[in-house]
Parts: C-alpha cells; structure tokens; sequence
C-alpha cells in the first residue's frame, strides 16, 4: 500500500504560516508585532525589515506574518543556545515529531496489509484470463485530422480497412512504425505495454478485453480515429505484465480493504467542521492543542489539533490553507473524510504494536540534532562557544543571541543572507518549550507602516530620475524643435 509522505524530516522547509491570536494577547501593545522570550520586535522595526527592502517582496499580511513567524523561531532557537538546553529530550522530541512518526507508522501498516493481501503471482492462465483486467497489446492508430469532417474520416477508415488486410502478427511491428499516427507507440511497433482496461478510452479498453491472446482486431473507432488492435501473448508479454500485473492487482485489493476499513470505521464528519478547519489552516500554530472534533470514527475522533499536525507536513508548494478558504465546504469534508481516515489506519497500527523501529527513532534522534546544530551554526550561537565567550551571565548570554538571530533576519531581507529552513518538529518543539506570541493587530499596523515607507521610497525614486525622453502611451511628444525666424509680410501686388 502506497501512502503519501506527510513530513519529509530531512527536507522540510521553513514554517511560514500565518499566525493569528497566539499565546499570549496584545490588546494593550499594538506597538509590539511579536515576541520570543524577552525579546520584541516592534511594529516600526517589522515595518523597516518589509517596507525597505530591495526584494521582490510585497508588504502584505501574509509576508508580515512569515516574517515575524521566521523571527520567532530564530530567536527562540538562539535562546535556546543561550540557555544552555540541548533539546535533545527524547520525550519532547517524539511529542514535536508526531507528523513523521504517524508517517512511519502508516508505511509500517502499508507494509502489513500488503503482506496479507499479496494476490497470487502472475501467470499465463491469469494473463490469459485478463485476472485485475491487466492486458498487453499494440496497436496501428489512423488518426483524424482535427476538426474532421465525415468526409475526411471515411477517407481515414478506407486507408486502414486497407492496411488490415494486409497486417499479420509477423509484420505488426514493421506496420506499425509505418502507419501508426500514434508516435509514443509507433517506434515501438505500436506497443502499448502492460495497462489495465480502465486507463483506456472504452471503445479501446473493451475491444482489447474481447480479444484472444494473440488476435488481432477489426477495426476500432475511439475519438482520436481508426485502431487495429492485436492483443499480444503471454510469452510476447511475460516481461512487462510479470512486473506490471502485482502492483495493479494488490492496488486492487488495498482499495477494496481501505473501502471496508472506512465503512466499517462510520467515519462522519461534524456539522460546521469546514468552517473551523479554514480558521485553524490559517493559524496553525494556534490550534496546535485544540481538542475541537472535526469528525468521529468507531473508538476515535479527528481533533482540530490532529488536523494541525496532518496539514503542517504537507507540502508548502501546495499552499493549502489559502485554497482551503476558496473551495466549497464539500471539499473540505471531503478532505477531513479521508484524514479521519488516515487516523483510523494509524489506530489499527498502533493495535498492532507498529510504532518506530529502533533504527528510526535513533535516525530520527539524529536527525533532529542535525537540525539544531545546523540552526545553531547558521545563527553562530553555539551554546559552548556562547558560554566560553560571552561574559555577563544569561542575561548577556540571550542578549547575544538575541542580536544574532535579528541580524540573520536583516541579512535575509536585504538580500544578503539566505533563510534558514527549520523543519517543522524544530519549531514545534521551541514553539512549545519557550514562551513567545504574535499580534495581529501589530502585524496590521506594521503593512500599513511598510507600505508607507515603500510608497516614499518609490517617490523618491521618481523624483531623482531624469525625465524620459520616451513619451508615456498616448502623448504626444513634446516638439524642441527651434521655432522658425518671423518673415516680413507679403504685399499684394
């Protein structure tokens, strides 16, 4: 059983998402956009780092609110290092790390389900049966022009009724790479390969089921024009429908069990759970332990903050809590339908005792102290060298670190420094060990400052340059032309 990877440890990206009514409220403090221990980023200097830069960044709220996110995580980061803590607790660790552990789990699940329903090996009497409607054929395609007239397909049907006659199981290949307008096949010898019925237009799917191995058709009308179709045998065949045939049937057999397993489950989906998810997809972090249920399943429930954890380790590049706000509830449901199913199968995995092996929990271990030690190296806040080189107390110690993480995000935002992508368990874990918060209505006055400061940057700009001697679309251009010398006046004669 084939599942999606739900977080990639080793190549998560930044966590950028959009943070609204986090931990601690700022009604009093619309002049501080964030913070992160002890530290603050004020409204002006979020809207100096947005308004000012020369990156193609646009000073909205989104980009403010990644901004003062990846401010966040920095800073909490460095002070880690300041602090002397290691965060290396296998305990906090596995609680930050659900997302991959529930991954491992279900490919762990995958695995046993696909070890009890292996279907039996592939065979000629199975090939010849067309057993999980699995073929092998080729084809000679006599394609319409586009936009054909009835006309011009007979012309098209007279060529091919014309080459069938002539086509035999010898000459098929040498047929095909000279007939077939189908150039994926055609240099093959109009080999298709193994496939299964459904992945074919019907005409073409159905004519190939009612051929004996080894028979070649009449003629098949499809939408792209006239087929001659000869299924091959199992021995021309063996090679790929040997390796094709296992992975169609077992596919088979999963959809057939997943399709028991969630009618078995009576998986329903919470009335106005579509409307909590689109709140909480655009504050993750904030919804991070929200017991709300979206949804019910025998012996379990789909919590807002389960939800949390499947949607962080989705692909960023899919942007799905922005298209969440766009589609139809129905969608939604859909989508919490089959994440109440993921749940469901991590639950028999856990029945089954199918957690991490001890080699993945020593590579998952290792691989978050990768990360930290990277993050601390980046930001050049080592806790030894910190401690070794930094006087003052841990005070003095925060403080540093503080301006090292400040100053990687100035360097970020004037171009000079990449970021420095933390995968998500890095910054669930400091997000949830060190106290930190986000205020909207900060992160508001912070656009409307920067997109003050980008409109007078602009301003200035214009001011400074020359004028175009490149007239605007649809003005004249101005005449310098010398005006010609007056000439006395003409007398009549």
């Amino acid at each position: 059983m084939k599942t999606r990877t739900l977080l990639a440890f080793a190549a998560a990206g930044v966590t950028l998402a959009a943070c609204q009514g986090l931990k601690d409220a700022f009604s009093a403090h619309t002049d501080v956009a964030a913070r992160a221990g002890s530290q603050e980023l004020t409204v002006t200097r979020l809207a100096d780092l947005l308004g000012k830069t020369p990156l193609q960044i646009q000073p909205t709220k989104e980009n403010a609110n990644a901004v003062a996110t990846l401010w966040v995580d920095y800073q909490l980061l460095g002070l880690a290092a300041a602090k002397g803590d290691s965060l290396n607790n296998p305990k906090e660790i596995d609680a930050a790390a659900q997302g991959y552990i529930a991954d491992r789990m279900l490919q762990h699940f995958s695995a046993h389900v696909d070890s009890t329903l292996m279907s039996s090996p592939p065979s000629e009497a199975s090939y010849d049966a067309g057993a999980a409607d699995v073929f092998d054929a080729r084809h000679i395609l006599f394609q319409f022009p586009i936009g054909a007239t009835q006309v011009q397909k007979d012309s098209v049907k007279k060529k091919a009724q014309s080459v069938l006659t002539q086509v035999n199981d010898k000459n098929f290949a040498d047929m095909a790479k000279k007939y077939s307008g189908d150039p994926g096949s055609a240099k093959q010898g109009g080999s298709l390969g193994a496939f299964q019925r459904g992945e074919m237009v019907p005409e073409f799917g159905n004519a190939v089921a009612g051929l004996k191995p080894g028979e070649i058709s009449k003629l098949v009308q499809t939408q792209y024009g006239y087929h001659i179709i000869q299924r091959l045998t199992y021995l021309q065949a063996k090679a790929e429908y040997d390796s094709t045939y296992p992975r169609i049937a077992n596919q088979g057999a999963e959809r057939a069990y997943i399709a028991k397993l969630d009618s078995a489950s009576n998986i329903q989906v919470k009335p106005g759970a579509a409307n909590t998810a689109k709140v909480a997809a655009l504050d993750m972090a904030g919804h991070r332990d929200d017991n709300g249920v979206l949804a019910t399943f025998n012996g379990g429930k789909l919590t807002v903050g389960r939800f949390v954890m499947w949607l962080q380790g989705m692909p960023p590049s899919q942007n799905i809590p922005q298209r969440m706000q766009t589609v139809p509830d129905s969608l939604i449901n859909n989508f919490l339908h089959g994440l109440a199913g993921q749940e469901v199968m991590l639950q028999r995995a856990d029945s089954m005792k199918l957690g991490l092996t001890a080699d993945e929990k020593d590579q998952l271990y290792k691989g978050f102290a990768g990360w930290i030690a990277q993050g601390w190296t980046t930001l050049g806040v080592d806790p030894k060298s910190i401690a070794d080189s930094v006087k003052g107390g841990s005070s003095a110690r925060e403080t540093f670190a503080a301006a090292r993480a400040d100053s990687l995000i100035a360097g970020i935002m004037s171009g000079k420094a990449r970021a420095m992508g933390l995968p998500t368990p890095v910054t669930n874990l400091v997000e949830v060990k060190y106290n930190w918060s986000i205020s909207q209505a900060g992160i508001d006055r912070a656009v409307e400052l920067a997109r003050k400061f980008r409109t007078s940057a602009d301003s200035a700009r214009a001011a400074n340059q020359p004028p175009s001697a490149v007239p605007l679309p649809g003005q004249a251009p101005k005449d310098t032309t010398p005006a010609p010398a007056a000439k006395p006046p003409v007398k009549k004669p």
